[in-house]
Parts: structure tokens; sequence; C-alpha cells
């Protein structure tokens, strides 16, 4: 292992960038908090979100490791300790300068940092909370921050990086116990569910004490969940905005993980029901699906330039998005019959087609829960069409107005009774319909692995650029 200690700033985040790709961030911030004077920055309930796709959209996070040295061998992971891979690390003042000159320069509205562990849990989580206690308290930051905890690490230290923290995620690894066995044996699942359960349990203590309406400093943190009461005396322990004595709250946006998805053998159905139970269990705010990506050549993974598979990544995230918002069950889905999702139908259709015996469905009495299930109906239009119907009967041009896919929600759905047209109410006849609906889409997102790609700061801002006059202008008037 290869370890650089005497790299340029620019290359360590070269290489630290890269590094950062396969963790998933595409979540929105979930916390408002407005700008201060004596601060920089602020944070928007929505609208924090990454991209992969080299289509132009702008960069969102910094998303970076602390190190990429690990003392792990994962065999799935591309930092894993016996990988031939130059390993460098950011000491913690230069995140915060890395994050304050993005951030000034609208590159960036927030951070996501992860790292690999190098010497112990503990040892990286220090200087991960250590990076956030400067970025906080010295730098007066206020933008969002995603934070990745480390498994193994003392609650002490996982909840003193709650307070500084927006959202802070524990990745699972893998669906199963037994996957991360065989291909993580250095770790554990009961490793991975401690921070889990704690976060968890401070994020509801938090919230029952501002329901409580107690002021802070009433309040005291004796539960094992949270340990930890940021020092309000040193400034420099918490967010600015905290001394200036608003009550501190642990992780304000929730929290989230990652399961890596076609590197051990699991069913759509077991990973739908792991995310299911981590739903109720955990309270978690998502559950992000990565498809595996072939970077080590060995014996248990799937073999390097393999395709990785985006198409089932793209159902488990329609399936994952009807748990949450449509009321549906994993058993509902899927079952041991068939343990896999259809490679034709998104799950709503492959449901909905069969179950045919549920429809069509009247429009203008249908209850709110039952109009959610229709394929072509969303929550919004599931809404607007219960508060319209109020007013008098709908029908298929007002439907179309309020936002119903009308080319998939017909076969469906009637409107005074009447059908949008003729069709035979035949499991294979409407499967084929759809299937044709959804081929050109199912091919984009099978084929178009080769495109994507993390946005990278130096190929899409242009920052190898030399600065300009007006930029030396606006570095002397402090407006950079």
């Amino acid at each position: 292992m290869l370890v650089e200690r005497e790299l340029s700033l620019q290359r360590k985040l070269e290489i630290l960038s890269d590094a950062a790709k396969y963790d998933a961030a595409c979540t929105s911030s979930g916390v408002d908090r407005q700008g201060a004077a004596h601060a920089m920055g602020s944070a928007a309930a929505c609208g924090i979100c990454h991209s992969f796709a080299a289509d132009g959209r702008c960069i969102s996070l910094l998303k970076i490791l602390m190190t990429n040295e690990c003392v792990y061998d994962c065999r799935y992971c591309v930092n894993r300790r016996s990988n031939d891979v130059v390993r460098t690390a950011f000491a913690p003042e230069e995140i915060c300068r890395l994050t304050m000159e993005f951030y000034r320069r609208n590159y960036i509205e927030g951070l996501f940092l992860s790292s690999g562990v190098a010497v112990s849990p503990d040892a990286t989580m220090e200087r991960i909370y250590e990076a956030l206690r400067l970025l906080r308290g010295r730098y007066g930051f206020r933008g969002y921050i995603h934070v990745k905890g480390i498994p193994g690490a003392s609650p002490e230290l996982i909840a003193r990086v709650g307070y500084l923290a927006d959202r802070m995620s524990v990745n699972l690894e893998l669906p199963t116990a037994q996957g991360l066995k065989s291909l993580a044996p250095h770790k554990s699942r009961s490793s991975i569910l401690t921070p889990m359960r704690q976060i968890q349990r401070g994020i509801c203590e938090e919230k029952l004490m501002l329901t409580d309406g107690r002021p802070f400093g009433e309040v005291a943190f004796q539960s094992p969940s949270i340990s930890f009461l940021p020092p309000l005396e040193t400034g420099e322990g918490v967010r600015r905005d905290l001394v200036r004595g608003e009550r501190p709250r642990f992780v304000p946006a929730g929290q989230s993980t990652q399961m890596i998805i076609g590197a051990t053998p699991e069913t759509d159905f077991q990973i739908l029901s792991v995310a299911e139970a981590l739903y109720r269990k955990f309270d978690l705010k998502r559950v992000f699906y990565s498809a595996y990506v072939g970077i080590n050549d060995d014996s248990l993974l799937p073999a390097v330039g393999k395709k990785p598979p985006l198409l089932r990544e793209h159902r488990l995230y329609q399936a994952d998005w009807l748990l949450r918002f449509y009321g549906f069950e994993a058993g509902e889905l899927l079952d041991e019959e068939r343990p896999n999702f259809n490679v034709l139908l998104d799950p709503k259709c492959d449901w909905a087609v069969r179950h045919l015996e549920r429809f069509p469905v009247e429009i203008n009495r249908a209850d709110y829960g039952t109009l959610l299930r229709v394929p072509g109906i969303g929550v919004k239009s599931a809404r607007r069409i219960v508060r319209a119907r109020r007013g008098g009967q709908l029908d298929f041009p007002d439907l179309k107005k309020m936002g119903v896919v009308l080319k998939r929600a017909h076969y469906f759905i009637t409107c005074g009774g009447r059908m949008y047209r003729r069709i035979r109410l035949e499991e294979g006849f409407i499967a084929g319909c759809l299937a044709d609906q959804n081929r050109t889409k199912n091919w984009r997102v099978e084929h178009g692995g080769e495109d994507y790609r993390q946005l990278s700061l130096f190929d899409d801002m242009h920052l190898d650029m030399a600065p300009t006059v007006e930029d030396c202008r606006f570095s002397l008037t402090g407006q950079l």
C-alpha cells in the first residue's frame, strides 16, 4: 500500500473525490437553517442532491473521503487494504478550506464526508469530528453536512458528530449477514446496527425534547444514545448558531443507509424485505441501492468488466418509493415464488396486471388509498382527484390536466362507468401493451452504464483554469 503524505491539495482532492464516488448521496437535506451575519451559508429542506449523470447538472455536494487508507480488506471495495492504489488523507483544516472556498464560489451547497477506516474506527471518527468541529465553530459554516458514521466507533464520538452534522448514515454494505461474512469478514452486522440504533434513539429523544418545549440548558443528556452535551463555553464544539443560544439538534435531517446490489446472490424479495424492516425499526429517511461495479478481480465477485445491474437497481428504487409513499408492503410486490422484479414492467404496473380482479377503479368514487395503486396516478394527482371531484364528476380530459399518465392509467380506471377505450381486461394483453411503452426506457437504464460517472470538480467546473482578472479583484474585496 503506497501512502503519499506530500501531495498537493488539488491532487488529494482528485484522489479522494474519485474514491468517494461509490457512496450514494442523492438525498434531500431535510433541514431548514437560515443564514446569519456572523456565519457562512444556510440549508434548505429540499434541493440538496448529488448527480452521477454526465449531463451538465451542477454539483451540489462536495463529496470526498477523509482518507482512502483502510485497515479492512472488504472484497468489493476499491479502497480495501490489499489493493495497490495510492493512499492519502485530508487534514481537518484542509477539509474546512476546501468546503469554504467551494461554497464561496457557489460550486457546492454542502459537504458529504465519508472515510476509509485508518488505524481504528475511533481514530477515524475522531478526525471526522475534528473537521466538523472546526467547520461549524471556527469557520461558522451553516450549510448542509452529511457524514458517514464509522461502525465500531464509540457512542460518544457518534453523539458528538451527530450534533454537528445534518444527516448521518451508516452503510449496511450488503443485504444479509451471510453476504457480509463472506465478502467483509472484518465487519459484523451488529457493529453496523449498533450506531444506527443509537442515532435513531437520539433523533427520537430530540423530537421528544422539542415537543416538551423545554429550553436548552434544562435538558440533561444522560441516556446511552446521546452521551455528549456539546460544550457551549468554547464556541468551537458546536454549530455557531448554538453558541447564540439556540437549542442543539441531533441529526436534524435523519439517517440513511446504503446496500450494494449484485455482489451477492440475494433476491429482490430479500433485499426489499430488509429495506422494509429498516424503515420500520430504525425510522430511516432513505435506503440507497448501489449497483455493484466490478472493480476487484475476486472469485466471489462478478467478473471485472461485467455491466452493473442498473435496471435492477432502478426497479428497487421504484419499489422503495411504493413502500414509503404508496402504502405497499414487500410481500405484496414479491414473494418466494416470484422473488425478483419483472425486467419489462415497473413494480406498480406488474402488481396491477397480476391483480386485475381489483380493476377497473371508478375515479369518482375510489378512496385515496385505492387511487394510489393505479399505475399512472401518483401522490399529487391522487390528492388533486380527491379534491376536484367534490365539485363535480371528473372525466378523462380532467385527469390529464391533473397530471395522470393516461397511457398507463386508462387500462385500470373508469370515469362515470365508462372506460377510455375498449380493451381486453386480460393480463397478457395489458402486460404486453405496458411492456411496449417501457421498452425504450428500460433499454436506456440497462445500457447506460458507460454514460454514468460522478461529476468531476476539475472537468465540469473548470477548476484547472488560471484565475481571471475579475477573480483577483473579487479576492481583494472579499467577494469570493
